[in-house]
Formats: C-alpha cells, structure tokens, sequence
C-alpha cells in the first residue's frame, strides 16, 4: 500500500525551536496534576489502600484485590510531553485511564488545569474530556463505516458543529498529519501508520490543551513507529500541547519525552529528565533498565560538552592567544568576539608568526571555523562533524555562542556507562615547546628562524 508523503508542518507557523517545559514559569499551574493515586480492582479496594499506606506490600493485598496503581505523584507542565513507561503489569495504562476518568480513582486525586477531575458527576466528566483532554489509543479505535474525514470530525459533531465546517476542519488537520485527499476513504483502505495518524487527526480535532497517548504507536511496524515519533515531535514544535504518553518501550521514551516516569509494580520509581534516568538511574531496576538503551539518541553535545578551554578574545591580541595556548598546552584555540560568537581558530604556529611580525591583531590569521554543533543535538549526528573537525568540536547554543567543545575522546566515552568527562584526554597536535614560545614572547629568537613544527598545520 502506498504511503502518504511526511507531514508537513507550514514553514511560516513553524518555531524556531520550541519553549521548553522546564522553563514554564513556577506561578503557572500544572496541566495535569495527579497526588497520591491508587487503583486497586476487586472486592475490597479501599481496604487493599489501607494496608498499602501502613506498608503491606502489593503481593500482601491480593485478597482484598490487585493493586494497580500505589501511592503514584507527579505532575505535567503545560506543553511537555511526558512519558510513562514500564513493563506489562505496571500500572501505567491504568494511570492514563485515570487521568481521563475511564477508571475511577481507589483513592488520591487528579486536577486538570488546577480542577478537580476525580469525584465529579459524570455531566462535569464529559464536560472535561470533551473540552479539555483528547484520548489517542493503541489499537486506532476508530469508526469502520464512518469515512476518514468523518472520523476525525468525530468530536466537533459531538459539540454541535455543522457538517460542512467540522468537514472542512478534519481535511485542514488531515494534511496536517500528512493524508491530505484521504478524506473520503474508509479506515480500512488506510495502512496501520496511516490509521494511526487518523487517531491523532481525531485528538487534535477536538482542539483540547492535553492529549493523552496510550502506546499509540504500539501496534505499528518498527520503520513506520520511528516516523510517527518523528512526526509527533514536528506537530509538538508547532501545537506546543501538553501530551502524556504510555509506552514499554525506552527507546520511545527517551526518544519523545521531555520528562520520564518510570513504573514499576505499580509504583513510579523514578521521574526525570531522559538524562537522569540515563545516567542517573534511582535504583538498581531503572540502571538495569537503561543499560541498553542507544545513548547516542538521547545524550545531547549540551549533556557531555566540555568548557572551552582556552577561547581567546578577538581584542586580545597574539602575545595573549601564545601566552594561553602555552598555559594549557593547547596547539589552537578558538577565537571569539565579546558575545562569545566564534569566529574562527589560531594555531600557535599562527600566533607565533604575528608576534614575531610584531602585529597586534589576530584577525588577519584565523582560520575558518571547521565544524560546529548546536547545544540540543543528539549525539548520534556528532560523529561526522567531529571527525572533520581539526578541534575538539564546537558546540553552539541557540544564540550562536561558543557554550563548550567535544572532544572525539569524550564523545566515545559519553556512548558507555559511567562518566564521561575526559579533560585530561583531548588529542591535539603537538604543541610547540614552551621554551620556544617563551623565547618568542620574551622577543630573543630570531625573526627570521622558523622552526620545523611552525609549518605543520592543524591535524
């Protein structure tokens, strides 16, 4: 079956990058806030809850009924996605259900947008599902008679909307997720990717703040999974919706989330950030867990970069560049102007010359800038630039200033647990010899007498 072409988001709504969640303001209220949620099945929940709070453990419960959420905290800031990850059995499909009322809480509470969403009647339930939280499922769950349009429209004809305007809405987000002219085909026609995309059509339909994502990418083939997560993080960069997302896969959720959840047993053992359950694991089931995740799809050149050690200021002058280069036994460094903005590099064999010619300026000398990263790229795109960099790799953050550099080293050592700082190891060309720098500094040695390593270059 032929596939439809990759979203396309239009260039002139697309950010330049998208705000983080973690620079949402203190005073801002959390888009979902869940406290001390429990979920126990069975004939006797609130007495399982008791026992849990003095204690018991889950299996010491199972005669009053199975505990499927314990004692579970967090909360979802505005425009993060959030996953929720864990093994078959860990509560966290149950947690999603609570969010949105499909399983009524055992015992804690959940708010959205600082409202109650627990202990509410069913009239105040469907006013908040309807306005506020979409649901994207795992297995598409969509109508088979209804047409592709007509079941993403779904939700604005529950509000009331007229058929030719929720019609004409569903083909707007339609193309938004990259089936535009699909519209009038039957759900069976589509692939599972496409069908996939229909369900996420149908959530942004209904226009809420939250979507909440039930391993919605589950069911689909490896190669067509990967172009959903890639699309979703496109539709995030534009949208900025808040989205709780449910998967078993690790992989997926470093690869999406903003923040992770990490369940066990019921339970949530961990949330952070993918580089804090990476290299920062809570215990020793989060550190088995992560041990074969691919480190090069979640580390970013901002998570492992080093100081920048020397950067020379343009105004600085050779005499201040040698003197530098000498002091940290570095054969080049970068140079930059007062904003930290690079603007190209000097070798010591360069400074050397200028001194010697008695010129004041480095500018006339620099070399052009050989590769540069930005802070947010994973490292899986480094290896290229890093091996046709001459230097250890500039790293760039999103205002064009030199933030820090990779050396090759580093950036082998950051795929392999452990630490990944390797100062001591940045491989350079040679340095010239301090007693040669300083003869030059000193104004002794011969102007005319260049030595041998002035006419290497940088390697």
């Amino acid at each position: 079956m032929t596939h439809p072409p990759a979203l396309q988001t239009p260039a002139s709504t697309r950010p330049a990058s998208a705000t983080p969640a973690s620079a949402t303001p203190a005073s801002v209220k959390p888009a979902l806030a869940a406290k001390n949620l429990f979920k126990v099945f069975g004939r006797a929940p609130q007495a399982a809850v008791d026992k849990l709070r003095s204690g018991a453990r889950r299996e010491d419960t199972t005669d009053d009924g199975t505990a499927a959420v314990i004692d579970a905290s967090f909360e979802v800031k505005p425009g993060e996605i959030f996953v929720i990850m864990g093994l078959s059995g860990s509560g966290k499909s149950t947690i999603i259900r609570m969010l949105n009322g499909l399983h009524e809480a055992t015992a804690g509470s959940v708010e959205v947008q600082g409202d109650a969403l627990t202990g509410v009647g069913a009239a105040r339930l469907r006013s908040l599902r309807r306005d506020r939280l979409a649901m994207v499922f795992q297995h598409f769950a969509l109508l088979p008679h209804r047409t592709v349009a007509a079941n993403v429209a779904y939700p604005l004809e529950l509000r009331g909307v007229g058929k030719t305007e929720r019609l004409a809405k569903a083909n707007e987000i339609l193309a938004l997720v990259g089936l535009e002219g699909w519209g009038d085909k039957l759900p069976s026609a589509l692939s599972g990717g496409m069908q996939q995309r229909v369900g996420i059509a149908r959530a942004l339909a209904a226009d809420t703040d939250i979507l909440l994502m039930d391993e919605a990418f589950s069911a689909l083939d490896p190669l067509i999974r990967r172009e959903m997560q890639e699309q979703l993080l496109e539709l995030q960069r534009t949208l900025k919706k808040t989205i709780v997302f449910i998967t078993h896969d690790l992989n997926e959720a470093m690869f999406l989330g903003d923040r992770i959840a990490v369940m066990r047993d019921g339970r949530i053992v961990q949330i952070g950030t993918p580089e804090d359950i990476l290299t920062d694991p809570a215990n020793d089931y989060v550190e088995q867990f992560v041990q074969d995740v691919d480190r090069a799809r979640v580390l970013t050149a901002g998570n492992v970069m080093e100081r920048p050690r020397p950067r020379v200021d343009a105004s600085a002058g050779p005499r201040t560049a040698l003197r530098q280069m000498r002091d940290a036994y570095m054969s080049a460094v970068y140079v930059t102007d007062r904003d930290r903005k690079p603007l190209g590099i000097i070798t010591d064999r360069d400074a050397m010359k200028l001194v010697r010619a008695g010129e004041g300026s480095l500018l006339g000398t620099l070399k052009p800038l050989p590769q540069s990263v930005r802070d947010d790229d994973v490292l899986m795109n480094l290896f290229v630039p890093s091996v046709e960099s001459p230097l250890p790799l500039a790293v760039l953050d999103a205002d064009g200033r030199l933030a820090g550099v990779i050396p090759r080293v580093t950036l082998l050592a950051a795929l392999g647990p452990g630490p990944t700082s390797t100062e001591e190891l940045t491989v350079l060309p040679q340095p010239l010899p301090s007693a040669e720098i300083d003869a030059v500094l000193d104004g002794t040695s011969a102007d005319a007498g260049v030595t041998a390593s002035e006419t290497e270059g940088v390697r």
